[in-house]
């Protein structure tokens, strides 16, 4: 085999074994895989970036993903189940609403999360009709877990 081609099968390796880690990371302990259902399946913001090596980085960049996820979805359900601490049905269908008052966005991660210990920090960018707004989402790890606290 040419250098080239076992580089190419490395890097593949590589993107696929953090998307796996990261998942496992996000995933919550116990949780059952979801039953398949009729909705179209989530839109998830695209990133030319490659694939961190840190572990935590990886994370912290899923959540950073799932949260722009669940903001083009207009998905507070979703977006709740990010956050370190259960959120009441009235903050979330409040969280739907202004969502869907924004009406249709895009949201990507375009930088690197930054992460300190059990801190992190990831900035999603939001743009709509009524303009574009970068918003840091501090994140903490609870119990091996990144979460909006």
């Amino acid at each position: 085999m040419s250098s080239r081609l076992i580089a190419v099968l490395a890097g593949c390796g590589a993107v696929v074994v953090g998307v796996v880690v990261g998942l496992l990371l996000v995933a919550p302990s116990g949780s059952e895989p979801a039953a398949p259902d009729s909705v179209a399946p989530t839109s998830w913001p695209s990133s030319s970036r490659p694939v961190p090596v840190d572990p935590d980085v990886a994370a912290v960049e899923v959540v950073g993903k799932a949260i722009a996820a669940a903001i083009v979805n207009h998905d507070a359900t979703a977006f709740g189940k990010l956050t370190c601490v259960q959120q009441s049905s009235a903050d979330l269908a409040a969280l739907k609403r202004k969502w869907e008052a924004a009406g249709k966005v895009s949201a990507t991660v375009p930088d690197p999360p930054t992460v300190g210990g059990d801190s992190a920090t990831v900035t999603v960018h939001v743009e709509g009709a009524g303009g574009r707004k970068d918003t840091p989402f501090p994140l903490k790890k609870r119990d091996g877990k990144w979460c909006v606290p």
